[in-house]
């Protein structure tokens, strides 16, 4: 199993120009002990899913950290957990992450999804806040999934080296030059997050080279993640792609508390279970944000992770 460090909580008691050592200190850290990936949180502002902060609390915009983090570190792969498409035009956003693989030496992911509306106050309306805040429209689920399969499509186009025109619903690419392409052949690899059954499961199994199921054990957010992967299966085989090239995350949330050791170790033990389960790589997402104790209690489980599911 493939382990990987989500980072969603940015509320260290830190001045502001502090921050940056910060998180670069803890990715360093990330990437020397050998974790397979790093995650960034694609908000622009705090989500109250994150241990009920408030949206004032620092959320950096993901992919000007992730440009800082590719340059500071070495073999760890990068990705935002996840990037919503009514966030950034296609081919802004594939320039973008074609960029990063560049520069990083083929270390990235595409992250993406339809989006979700729980980022919203306590009692307002339902749709994603942060988009009123800033002024960026975020449209109806159904056209934004319209939106994701032409992000899709253009990221395979782009990817591929194909200039011809784009010519969709709600994107049209006269030109999607993509110079210097991806580091990564065929592609950095795409991971589509849902856990929708109709719509995002099946372009899972069209487009993309990993899911990624957000599972949030003891809120509404929980699903039967066995269920979930069933569903992938038999789309994967109504599109005729082999489920098993499929890379299958999900993420843990673990509480280390006031100790970081007997936090890991039930870690290990939800690793086990999401093994079983038929998960290949698991995103780590603490309660509260990540620190050197924290990192290092994670990383002592590391090669007893390693081992499951062989």
């Amino acid at each position: 199993m493939k382990l990987g460090l989500a980072f969603g909580d940015f509320s260290w008691p830190v001045p502001a120009g502090e921050l940056g050592p910060t998180i670069i200190g803890l990715a360093r850290q990330a990437d020397d002990a050998g974790f397979d990936s790093l995650w960034v949180m694609d908000h622009f502002f705090q989500i109250s899913l994150s241990g009920g902060l408030p949206p004032e609390s620092p959320m950096p915009e993901a992919y000007a950290t992730l440009g800082v983090l590719a340059g500071q570190t070495r073999n760890i792969r990068l990705g935002t957990l996840v990037t919503s498409v009514a966030y950034r035009h296609p081919g802004v956003l594939l320039k973008t992450v074609t960029t990063l693989d560049v520069l990083s030496g083929g270390r990235m992911y595409l992250g993406i999804g339809a989006g979700a509306p729980f980022n919203r106050p306590p009692q307002g309306p339902g749709t994603a806040f942060e988009t009123e805040g800033l002024g960026i429209p975020f449209p109806a689920l159904a056209t934004r999934f319209e939106m994701l399969e032409e992000l899709l499509q253009v990221a395979h186009q782009m990817w591929n080296g194909d200039e011809t025109p784009f010519a969709g619903k709600h994107y049209q690419l006269m030109r999607p030059l993509n110079s210097p392409n991806s580091v990564q052949r065929p592609r950095p690899p795409i991971l589509l997050a849902g856990a929708g059954e109709q719509k995002t499961l099946r372009f899972v199994a069209r487009y993309a080279d990993a899911c990624h199921l957000p599972d949030l054990p003891g809120t509404r957010y929980e699903i039967d993640l066995k269920h979930k992967l069933d569903v992938l299966r038999r789309h994967c085989d109504d599109a005729g792609r082999d489920y098993a090239q499929i890379e299958k995350t999900t993420a843990a949330h673990p509480d280390f508390g006031d100790d970081p050791a007997t936090g890991a170790a039930a870690l290990l033990t939800r690793l086990r279970e999401l093994s079983a389960l038929g998960f290949d790589h698991v995103m780590v997402a603490p309660r509260g944000p990540w620190t050197q104790a924290r990192i290092d209690a994670t990383a002592s489980i590391l090669a007893e992770a390693r081992t499951l599911g062989e």
